[in-house]
């Protein structure tokens, strides 16, 4: 009883791993690539940001949400 719940567990963690492997790959976005524009909203402390005017500065994205 405790190998095969054992087995299904493993089968489905390596079904998610599996997943977000090849969901990752048809995104598009690469190693070396150029990061896709920045689209967030509402903007606080300043305009929106374009990456061109970034270019070159240190960047901190805080990914918080406060819903």
């Amino acid at each position: 009883m405790k190998s095969r719940l054992l087995r299904i567990v493993a089968v489905a963690g390596l079904g998610i791993l599996a997943a977000g492997f090849f969901h990752a790959r048809g995104s598009g976005i690469g190693l070396g690539s150029p990061a896709p524009e920045l689209r967030a909203g509402p903007w606080l402390n300043s305009e929106p940001l374009k990456l061109k005017d970034l270019r070159g500065k240190v960047v901190l994205i805080n990914m918080w949400t406060f819903t």
